[in-house]
Order: structure tokens, then sequence, then C-alpha cells
């Protein structure tokens, strides 16, 4: 087979919609825009909630309280298996370790180690939270576990 023979699948080129190309093809007269008017213009693109001028709805609503979802700090989440898998030199495991390794990326500060995978090393690791699991097995390798 050589480029020159390749072809497309059935079905995988369509044809192009010529729009405005008289009644009989089904989008002539307005082209499929409906009426005339600020959507049937080029370039027209009214943003969601406007209502032509008018106040708009949840500008009439009253609006109560506050949510902090916004500003929620995610944990980057590493498991145990991932900490066993390090170089066998490391006794100290933290952020930066973990960066340096490639397992997070070097700007993140909100460590979460969970049980997932086995571990036989003594290690020290620093995080932010341990799952109970990932606890119970750090600490039964010789390791420790310390919140920070």
């Amino acid at each position: 087979m050589k480029l020159h023979e390749l072809k497309n699948v059935a079905g995988a080129i369509h044809r192009k919609k010529r729009v405005g190309c008289g009644e009989g093809g089904g989008h002539g007269k307005t082209s499929g825009r409906g009426g005339k008017g600020q959507s049937a213009r080029s370039g027209s693109s009214i943003r969601p909630g406007f209502e032509g001028g008018q106040m708009p709805l949840y500008r009439k609503l009253p609006h109560r309280g506050f949510n902090q979802a916004a500003f929620r700090v995610e944990p980057v989440i590493v498991n145990v298996g991932d900490l066993a898998a390090l170089d066998a030199k490391v006794t100290e495991v933290n952020v930066d370790v973990l960066a340096k390794a490639g397992l997070i990326r070097a700007n993140e500060k909100y460590l979460k180690v969970l049980g997932d995978g086995e571990i036989s090393r003594k290690l020290k690791i620093t995080a932010s939270k341990f799952s109970e699991s990932a606890k119970a097995k750090i600490e039964k390798a010789g390791g420790e576990a310390i919140v920070a």
C-alpha cells in the first residue's frame, strides 16, 4: 500500500452544506438563520441570560449567602505503593522529594497519602493528610507519618 492509494472510509467525508442557494435546497431565503433580527446577523453572539436590555431575571431575584467552593484546595494524592518505588537512598519523603521524583507537580502544597499498594521500607513521610490505612502501613514498615 502506498500513500496515493489510501482512501477514506465510507461516510468519513460529508458534503458541505450550501446555504442561500434557492428554496429547493432547503436552506434558501434566510439560510437557516430564522427571521430577521440580531441573531440573523453575521458576527452575532448574545451572552447567556441577556434579555434584550430588559432587567434580566438573575438580577431581579434576591441573592443570599456565600459559597466557598471557588476557594477550595484539592489535595494531590500519592499512594503508599508509589512511595515504595522511590529511590532506595531516600529516607525522608516530603513534597519537594516527590516533585523531584516526578510523582507530583513542583508547585503543589497540599499532599494526601492514601493506602493503595504495599511498602516494606522505613520512611519518614511528611504530608498534609494520611488515610488510616496508609498510616497503618507506614508504621507497620517501621516508618513515621508526620502531619504538617
